[in-house]
């Protein structure tokens, strides 16, 4: 082939690949939540692929890949083929999963396209209605007299409620007796049953059962009081006294690396406009949550931020020992 051939040949396929581009998405996308349909994920990916549906001018379906903490889902993604239609919908374990798993089957950031965080979840500590202390001054007292025969739960390694137990734990420097389970339905009624004494969760789930009456409230973990009714009251734990304690569980939104910046760029104006939508908004805040209008919504922004929380999170991981084959 002539030189002037291959010029036109390189200017014809340039040429297909924007048009592709241009025509971005032609066919459903799919978010990947890797956890079970149900939990605090799964609706935080259901109410946004809702709202990314107008922008992409598409179908956005829901897939749920759970287990292992989170990782199964998030290896199908960074497997996939990087051409945009399939999404990753991920928590903050996205950047403990490094630290809590010594065999991780993906690297955070290289197998990953950061497209932009979603919203930040603070989330509540809370106990079953039989214990004694009523408020946190009482219940840091109750824990300092009884030590590892106070118990906490939480849905399992990784999940917000273990790594918001480390964190607690960490603060209190007490080591508190953890039991695991299999997610956070069944942990939440055996602390509301009585079986286990404490549990940090995120306001999407425990919210629901705080305005039951079905549990005691001793403060919530983000920086500043929350504005939803059932916690409006509610100090946070640096104000009831552990300084500087700020738990958020954040969620992003990511593509398998490789992925071709024209369509990264259409994906990432796509969440943006979500992101803006009234309706989101609205839900997002019934729940507790603060959606991302941050430089975090940038994609670079995103990435420092997960960077900064691998190394935040790892400490913690580290001086708790607890990992995972």
């Amino acid at each position: 082939m002539t030189a002037s051939r291959r010029i036109v040949a390189g200017f014809a396929l340039a040429a297909t690949a924007t048009l592709a581009w241009a025509d971005f998405p032609d066919k459903p996308v799919t978010l990947v939540v890797p956890f079970a349909a149900g939990g605090p994920t799964d609706k935080i990916a259901r109410d946004l692929a809702e709202a990314l549906r107008k922008p992409l001018g598409q179908t956005v379906v829901v897939e749920n890949a759970g287990g292992a903490g989170g990782t199964i889902g998030a290896a199908k993604v960074a497997r996939s083929a990087p051409d945009g239609y399939t999404l990753l919908v991920h928590h903050i374990g996205m950047a403990t999963a490094p630290a809590l798993y010594r065999k991780l089957p993906y690297k955070v950031p290289e197998d990953f396209e950061m497209l932009g965080l979603i919203n930040e979840a603070p989330s509540v500590l809370i106990g079953n209605n039989s214990l004694p202390p009523n408020n946190f001054s009482e219940l840091r007292q109750w824990i300092t007299a009884n030590g590892s025969k106070v118990n906490l739960a939480n849905a399992g390694l990784g999940s917000a409620s273990h790594l918001c137990g480390l964190m607690l734990q960490s603060a209190l420097k007490s080591s508190l007796t953890t039991i695991p389970y299999k997610g956070t339905a069944p942990a939440m009624t055996d602390l509301i049953g009585g079986q286990v004494n404490l549990m940090c969760e995120q306001a999407t789930n425990a919210v629901p059962q705080i305005e039951g009456g079905k549990v005691k409230v001793f403060g919530v973990t983000s920086s500043r009081r929350l504005t939803i009714a059932a916690l409006k009251d509610s100090p946070t734990l640096a104000e009831a006294g552990l300084k500087d304690f700020d738990v958020q569980v954040w969620h992003g939104l990511y593509a398998p690396k490789g992925t071709s910046a024209p369509v990264l760029a259409r994906l990432n104006a796509a969440l943006r406009a979500a992101l803006k939508d009234p309706d989101l908004i609205k839900r997002q805040g019934a729940l507790g949550l603060t959606v991302i209008s941050d430089e975090r919504l940038d994609p670079a922004g995103h990435r420092r931020f997960v960077e900064t929380e691998k190394q935040r999170w790892a400490k913690v991981i580290k001086e708790a020992g607890e990992y995972a084959d």
